[in-house]
Protein backbone atom coordinates (compact mmCIF):
# COMPACT_ATOMS: atom_id res chain seq x y z
CA UNK A 1 0.00 0.00 0.00
CA UNK A 2 1.15 3.33 -0.95
CA UNK A 3 2.12 5.46 1.77
CA UNK A 4 0.15 7.49 3.57
CA UNK A 5 1.63 10.73 3.77
CA UNK A 6 -1.06 12.12 5.78
CA UNK A 7 0.74 15.11 7.19
CA UNK A 8 1.32 16.17 3.27
CA UNK A 9 -1.98 15.46 1.48
CA UNK A 10 -3.74 18.43 2.02
CA UNK A 11 -0.86 20.95 2.93
CA UNK A 12 -1.13 24.59 3.33
CA UNK A 13 -1.73 25.95 0.03
CA UNK A 14 1.19 28.78 0.38
CA UNK A 15 4.62 27.07 -0.70
CA UNK A 16 2.86 24.97 -3.39
CA UNK A 17 1.75 27.69 -5.92
CA UNK A 18 3.60 29.96 -7.79
CA UNK A 19 4.15 32.96 -5.87
CA UNK A 20 1.36 35.72 -6.48
CA UNK A 21 -1.14 32.60 -6.31
CA UNK A 22 -1.27 31.89 -2.85
CA UNK A 23 -4.04 34.53 -2.65
CA UNK A 24 -6.23 33.17 -5.35
CA UNK A 25 -9.54 34.23 -6.30
CA UNK A 26 -12.71 32.26 -5.91
CA UNK A 27 -14.12 29.66 -7.34
CA UNK A 28 -10.16 28.30 -8.39
CA UNK A 29 -9.74 28.57 -4.47
CA UNK A 30 -12.94 27.39 -3.23
CA UNK A 31 -12.53 24.12 -5.86
CA UNK A 32 -8.64 23.47 -3.77
CA UNK A 33 -9.93 24.01 -0.52
CA UNK A 34 -13.23 21.42 -1.68
CA UNK A 35 -10.45 19.03 -2.74
CA UNK A 36 -8.12 18.98 0.45
CA UNK A 37 -11.03 18.37 2.15
CA UNK A 38 -12.31 15.18 0.05
CA UNK A 39 -8.43 13.91 0.38
CA UNK A 40 -8.68 14.51 3.56
CA UNK A 41 -11.88 12.12 4.58
CA UNK A 42 -10.13 9.54 1.84
CA UNK A 43 -7.59 9.25 4.30
CA UNK A 44 -9.49 8.60 6.95
CA UNK A 45 -10.55 4.80 5.26
CA UNK A 46 -7.27 4.36 2.77
CA UNK A 47 -9.51 2.64 0.36
CA UNK A 48 -7.53 2.85 -3.18
CA UNK A 49 -10.21 4.28 -5.13
CA UNK A 50 -11.12 6.50 -3.13
CA UNK A 51 -7.52 7.49 -2.37
CA UNK A 52 -6.85 7.78 -6.36
CA UNK A 53 -9.48 9.65 -7.12
CA UNK A 54 -9.14 12.47 -4.37
CA UNK A 55 -5.19 12.65 -4.86
CA UNK A 56 -6.39 13.23 -8.89
CA UNK A 57 -8.52 15.88 -7.49
CA UNK A 58 -5.99 17.96 -5.71
CA UNK A 59 -3.54 17.69 -8.60
CA UNK A 60 -6.15 18.66 -11.45
CA UNK A 61 -7.35 21.58 -9.31
CA UNK A 62 -3.18 22.64 -9.15
CA UNK A 63 -3.20 21.80 -12.58
CA UNK A 64 -5.49 24.10 -13.07
CA UNK A 65 -3.65 27.20 -10.92
CA UNK A 66 -0.25 26.92 -13.36
CA UNK A 67 0.97 25.14 -10.26
CA UNK A 68 2.73 22.14 -12.47
CA UNK A 69 5.21 21.18 -9.43
CA UNK A 70 2.71 20.33 -6.51
CA UNK A 71 0.28 18.78 -9.32
CA UNK A 72 3.09 16.23 -10.27
CA UNK A 73 3.51 14.90 -6.98
CA UNK A 74 0.33 14.80 -6.04
CA UNK A 75 -0.57 12.51 -9.57
CA UNK A 76 2.71 10.24 -8.49
CA UNK A 77 0.64 9.60 -5.05
CA UNK A 78 -2.45 8.89 -7.15
CA UNK A 79 -0.66 6.77 -9.89
CA UNK A 80 1.07 4.70 -6.91
CA UNK A 81 -2.86 4.17 -5.48
CA UNK A 82 -4.53 3.22 -8.67
CA UNK A 83 -1.76 1.06 -9.10
CA UNK A 84 -3.36 -0.87 -6.23
CA UNK A 85 -6.53 -1.75 -8.00
CA UNK A 86 -5.11 -2.96 -10.83
CA UNK A 87 -7.13 -0.80 -13.12
CA UNK A 88 -5.16 -0.32 -16.41
CA UNK A 89 -7.90 2.50 -17.25
CA UNK A 90 -7.69 4.43 -13.99
CA UNK A 91 -3.86 4.11 -14.25
CA UNK A 92 -3.35 5.26 -17.92
CA UNK A 93 -5.71 7.93 -17.57
CA UNK A 94 -3.13 8.97 -14.47
CA UNK A 95 -0.26 8.85 -16.50
CA UNK A 96 -1.58 10.77 -19.39
CA UNK A 97 -2.11 13.46 -16.83
CA UNK A 98 1.52 13.26 -15.32
CA UNK A 99 2.74 13.22 -18.85
CA UNK A 100 1.17 16.34 -19.86
CA UNK A 101 2.38 18.00 -16.25
CA UNK A 102 5.61 17.30 -16.57
CA UNK A 103 5.36 18.64 -20.28
CA UNK A 104 3.87 21.65 -18.91
CA UNK A 105 6.40 22.20 -16.83
CA UNK A 106 9.20 21.23 -18.61
CA UNK A 107 7.82 24.46 -20.81
CA UNK A 108 7.39 26.60 -17.42
CA UNK A 109 11.15 26.58 -17.04
CA UNK A 110 13.24 29.43 -17.61
CA UNK A 111 16.21 29.12 -20.41
CA UNK A 112 18.56 29.09 -17.57
CA UNK A 113 17.68 26.17 -15.75
CA UNK A 114 18.10 24.07 -18.73
CA UNK A 115 18.73 21.15 -16.00
CA UNK A 116 15.34 20.88 -14.43
CA UNK A 117 13.71 21.49 -17.71
CA UNK A 118 15.69 18.27 -19.20
CA UNK A 119 14.62 16.23 -16.52
CA UNK A 120 11.14 17.19 -16.82
CA UNK A 121 11.30 16.63 -20.31
CA UNK A 122 12.86 12.97 -19.95
CA UNK A 123 10.27 12.17 -17.25
CA UNK A 124 7.48 12.88 -19.83
CA UNK A 125 8.93 10.84 -22.27
CA UNK A 126 9.21 8.18 -20.27
CA UNK A 127 5.32 8.44 -18.85
CA UNK A 128 4.68 8.65 -22.46
CA UNK A 129 5.90 5.04 -23.37
CA UNK A 130 4.82 3.66 -20.57
CA UNK A 131 1.24 4.87 -21.87
CA UNK A 132 1.66 3.58 -25.17
CA UNK A 133 2.90 0.24 -23.45
CA UNK A 134 -0.33 0.11 -21.35
CA UNK A 135 -2.51 1.82 -24.19
CA UNK A 136 -3.53 -1.91 -26.01
CA UNK A 137 -4.55 -2.91 -22.28
CA UNK A 138 -7.61 -0.64 -21.84
CA UNK A 139 -11.07 -1.64 -21.85
CA UNK A 140 -12.60 0.79 -24.67
CA UNK A 141 -10.55 0.22 -28.09
CA UNK A 142 -12.21 3.80 -29.39
CA UNK A 143 -10.28 4.99 -26.03
CA UNK A 144 -7.13 3.92 -26.80
CA UNK A 145 -7.04 5.50 -30.14
CA UNK A 146 -7.74 8.77 -27.72
CA UNK A 147 -5.12 7.80 -25.75
CA UNK A 148 -2.50 7.83 -28.28
CA UNK A 149 -2.95 10.74 -30.25
CA UNK A 150 -3.44 12.64 -26.71
CA UNK A 151 0.37 11.15 -25.72
CA UNK A 152 1.53 11.91 -29.26
CA UNK A 153 0.43 15.74 -29.19
CA UNK A 154 2.73 15.45 -25.93
CA UNK A 155 5.82 14.19 -27.75
CA UNK A 156 4.82 16.90 -30.33
CA UNK A 157 5.65 19.27 -27.40
CA UNK A 158 8.57 17.68 -26.10
CA UNK A 159 9.81 17.87 -29.82
CA UNK A 160 9.97 14.44 -30.34
CA UNK A 161 8.44 14.81 -33.94
CA UNK A 162 9.13 11.56 -35.00
CA UNK A 163 8.07 9.21 -32.42
CA UNK A 164 5.36 11.55 -32.33
CA UNK A 165 4.07 10.56 -35.69
CA UNK A 166 4.40 6.96 -34.68
CA UNK A 167 1.91 7.02 -32.36
CA UNK A 168 0.23 8.73 -34.83
CA UNK A 169 0.43 6.21 -36.81
CA UNK A 170 -0.86 3.29 -34.50
CA UNK A 171 -3.41 4.98 -33.84
CA UNK A 172 -4.45 5.68 -37.65
CA UNK A 173 -4.00 1.66 -37.81
CA UNK A 174 -6.48 1.23 -35.47
CA UNK A 175 -9.15 3.93 -36.99
CA UNK A 176 -8.35 2.81 -40.68
CA UNK A 177 -6.71 -0.10 -40.99
CA UNK A 178 -2.92 -0.53 -41.81
CA UNK A 179 -2.92 1.22 -45.39
CA UNK A 180 -3.85 4.94 -43.71
CA UNK A 181 -0.68 4.60 -41.29
CA UNK A 182 1.35 6.54 -44.11
CA UNK A 183 -0.59 9.31 -44.10
CA UNK A 184 0.25 10.31 -40.30
CA UNK A 185 3.18 11.51 -40.86
CA UNK A 186 1.39 14.28 -42.86
CA UNK A 187 -0.86 15.17 -39.79
CA UNK A 188 1.61 16.41 -37.85
CA UNK A 189 3.90 19.58 -38.36
CA UNK A 190 7.58 19.35 -39.07
CA UNK A 191 9.13 21.01 -36.91
CA UNK A 192 6.35 22.26 -33.90
CA UNK A 193 6.80 25.46 -32.74
CA UNK A 194 6.31 25.22 -29.46
CA UNK A 195 8.91 21.98 -28.68
CA UNK A 196 10.76 21.91 -25.69
CA UNK A 197 14.36 23.17 -25.81
CA UNK A 198 16.77 20.98 -24.16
Amino acid sequence: MPRSDASNSAAPMHGLMPEGRAMLPSPARTALRQAATALERAEQFHQPLEMTLALAQMARCYRGLLAHGPAERYLERALAWANTLGAIDQSVEILCLLAETSCALAESHLPGNGRSRYAARERTRDRVFEIARLASRVADPEWEIKVLLRISDVLDRCGDHDDAVELQSRAMRLMYGPHAAGDAAEALPAAPKHAVQG
